[in-house]
């Protein structure tokens, strides 16, 4: 069973500033995992600012415009100041404030640190420039991006004592990371697309005639663009109908954060599943009181006691 500590180590000026650092990261460039994270107890909070402030780091070197061997090379480098970290060698006037906080995150929390090797792999898979036969194949790559984030994660959160199933608890949060990724890859089709990746299956673009790609506001000819975006959101819930059974073995803030980020790309495929073609005219997003309301309703639980009384009526 997953736990956290009762009393995580004292906080000292230099890693707070390097905690305020990592939190300032997270509210400009995650808003949806900003909303969760913030019905998070103050420690809590701060360790998943760090984590999500050196994944950033590492999806900002993938995304970023150097060669590809340089951004290998970039990569490389922030694999060995993570081995740094798991050795325990950041000092807390290390001048790198990601580095001082995971450190910090690290000693107070269990957080499986391996997972960052993974995600640090899948951004290779990108630049490399992989594409995906089949459905296995992109879990494959999910699982190091987003299903590695969900384990992360559950570090922070720990479970309940006593929760029933609490053992599986890692598996959910790997497939609730799954299902995230797949919902951002439909998402930003188009956009991928135009920096010259492709996610989505070959074996499916195929049977619903996309192989040709997308590069405008309209699908391709001839093809059931609709039909395809309908079967991955299909694909895509049946993976939250999964994930989410790790609600009910969290505390109830924890529990809260991951309703409410989980909720917003629901929401984000609702819309998707609506309007297939509008991820080809642009990006599709939640208005900021949407995501307030789904933040709310995470906090009074209403999500975890409905996902508690289905597992129970299935059990």
């Amino acid at each position: 069973m997953i736990r956290t500590v009762e009393s995580p180590p004292h906080a000292s000026a230099p890693v707070l500033a390097a905690y305020s650092y990592c939190e300032a990261v997270t509210g400009q460039q995650a808003r949806n995992f900003a909303y969760g994270i913030r019905l998070l107890p103050t420690p809590k909070r701060r360790a998943m600012s760090a984590l999500y402030a050196f994944s950033r780091r590492v999806d900002d070197i993938g995304d970023g415009e150097l060669a590809d061997d340089v951004k290998a090379a970039r990569l490389d480098e922030t694999r060995a100041l993570l081995t740094r970290v798991r050795e325990g060698a950041v000092a807390e006037d290390d001048t790198d404030p990601v580095a001082v906080a995971l450190a910090h995150a690290a000693d107070a929390f269990p957080i499986p640190l391996g997972g960052l090797d993974e995600l640090i792999d899948g951004v290779l898979m990108d630049v490399r420039g992989e594409t995906y036969e089949t459905w296995d194949d992109l879990k494959v790559y999910c699982r190091c991006v987003a299903g590695a984030i969900g384990r992360l994660s559950l570090g922070v959160f720990g479970t309940e004592r006593g929760a029933r199933g609490a053992e599986r608890a890692p598996e959910y949060a790997d497939t609730l990371g799954l299902a995230l990724q797949l919902t951002n890859i439909l998402r930003d089709v188009r956009e991928d697309a135009e920096g010259g990746r492709t996610y989505l299956p070959s074996d499916d673009l195929a049977k619903f005639g996309c192989s040709a790609g997308f590069s405008g506001p309209r699908p391709p000819e001839g093809s059931d663009f609709t039909g395809l975006v309908h079967f991955e959101v299909r694909r895509a819930r049946a993976l939250f109908a999964e994930g989410y059974r790790l609600l009910p073995m969290l505390d109830r803030r924890s529990g809260a954060c991951v309703a409410a980020m989980a909720g917003i790309y629901r929401r984000l495929l609702d819309r998707i599943e609506r309007d297939p073609e509008a991820v080809l005219r642009g990006r599709v997003s939640l208005p900021g009181r949407e995501k307030a309301y789904v933040a709310v309703r995470g906090l009074s639980g209403l999500d975890a006691r409905h996902v508690t009384r289905t597992v129970r009526r299935r059990a």
